[in-house]
């Protein structure tokens, strides 16, 4: 996988900065319990100075942290080893932090369906827990996403565009508009890294061209894209990839599955964690660039709202500085923010240049 490279192997690296976002994780986050059975999935690609940070902060809340480690499966969402499966069926709270995930296969589902809550913190390391988790303000990033959903409920038809060539139009219908980044208060729940709101707009309105040119994974090979890869998107399937290398290399995975639904559009999302600037390759900050769209293919989950699907896999690609218009009116210009009240919740975070 394509990364922005900021390894530091030191096992004291931001220690005290760790411990705090691990803190923050279990108990404002995940809410975790005295007495609660917490499971922690890695595998060897994992870093494994955040997950005996997270057990040891599950363990200083009163609950029972047991780490699971296995080996790193050729793709996401594949069934794990039979023990994994066993782990988290069995688990009050799953926090995942495999690079290849385990979301979207039949041992997550049955994890939830037993009233398991969740969160995929897919490849996260220790600098992105401390600038994801640790430092920025969970609230004020909530009271941005309650905002943004608020913009969304209110509209009909969203069209998102970009100078890389992105113009690609959908309408709501009565389709949820879902706060992904909140805490874990109901069985069953899944959650992810705050920032960051989901919906499927009705998929027969889905049309138009589709250019990632932040990050795009999986597959493997990419990550951090090196050039864009432009998508032609008609009622909601993609129905031609084109440009250069990295589209060869997602074409030729798209193609490797043999499976229609794996070109269904399964999600938009909007990226907003102040902690996160730019695509550093790891999806889980990627997909929450601060101003990104970033749009997922493949399976849908249940939770997006309107009919689910399952696929071979999933894979998410993002767009950085996009423009944004909710019924004809733009909420955002070229990656920035312009509706007054986004404005003003973006200058309570800090945020830089509002």
């Amino acid at each position: 996988m394509e990364m922005f490279s900021r390894l530091e192997p030191r096992p004291e690296y931001l220690g005290f900065e760790l411990a705090l976002a691990a803190r923050k994780l279990v108990e404002e986050v995940m809410l975790v319990k005295p007495g609660e059975h917490v499971v922690l999935t890695g595998d060897t690609s994992s870093d494994r100075r955040v997950v005996e940070a997270t057990a040891q902060a599950v363990a200083a809340a009163g609950a029972h942290p047991v780490i699971v480690w296995s080996e790193t499966l050729p793709s996401s969402s594949m069934e794990p080893p039979r023990p994994v499966a066993g782990a988290i069926a069995h688990a009050d709270v799953w926090i995942e932090f495999a690079v290849s995930y385990l979301m979207h296969s039949d041992a997550f589902r049955a994890a939830m369906a037993n009233g398991c809550r969740y969160t995929n913190l897919t490849a996260m390391d220790v600098h992105m827990l401390v600038a994801t988790v640790g430092r920025p303000d969970f609230q004020g990033v909530m009271k941005l996403g309650k905002a943004l959903v608020r913009l969304l409920e209110a509209a009909d038809e969203v069209r998102i565009t970009s100078p890389n060539g992105t113009d690609l139009v959908g309408r709501n219908g009565d389709r949820p508009i879902n706060l992904r980044g909140k805490p874990a208060e109901k069985p069953g729940e899944t959650v992810m890294l705050s920032g960051q709101i989901s919906w499927n707009p009705l998929e027969e309105t889905q049309d138009g061209v589709l250019v990632f040119d932040g990050a795009l994974w999986p597959p493997d090979q990419l990550g951090l894209l090196r050039s864009p890869v432009r998508l032609t998107v008609e009622k909601g399937v993609v129905t031609e990839i084109e440009g250069d290398r990295d589209a060869d290399v997602f074409r030729t995975w798209m193609a490797s599955w043999d499976d229609p639904n794996m070109y269904r559009v399964a999600h938009w999302s909007l990226g907003f964690n102040p902690g996160v600037l730019a695509p550093t390759g790891r999806i889980v900050e990627d997909e929450r660039v601060f101003g990104c769209v970033e749009l997922g293919i493949g399976t849908k989950g249940a939770w997006i709202g309107g009919e689910p699907w399952v696929a071979a896999a999933h894979t998410d690609g993002s767009i950085v500085g996009p423009s944004i218009y909710l019924d004809g009116e733009c909420i955002e210009q070229e990656g920035v923010y312009v509706h007054p009240e986004l404005v003003e919740i973006c200058r309570e975070l800090g945020v830089e240049g509002y």
